[in-house]
């Protein structure tokens, strides 16, 4: 749970600049529309800790 509050912490820090890309393209976005963004958005980054995680382990074991 710590994990995911990081990763929350490090996707609002990056919202704005994602808000005016999108809406630079044409794509509105509510506030409604932004917390299962950020969902998706923090089950990506706990899939790439997850396989940096098993990959360091593995660097460690050789």
């Amino acid at each position: 749970m710590e994990k995911n509050m990081l990763y929350m912490q490090i996707a609002m820090k990056h919202l704005p600049e994602a808000k005016q890309f999108l809406e630079e393209s044409g794509v509105e976005l509510n506030l409604e529309q932004i917390q299962p963004m950020i969902s998706l958005l923090t089950k990506v980054m706990d899939e790439a800790y997850e396989l940096g995680l098993q990959e360091g382990l593995a660097r460690k074991e050789d």
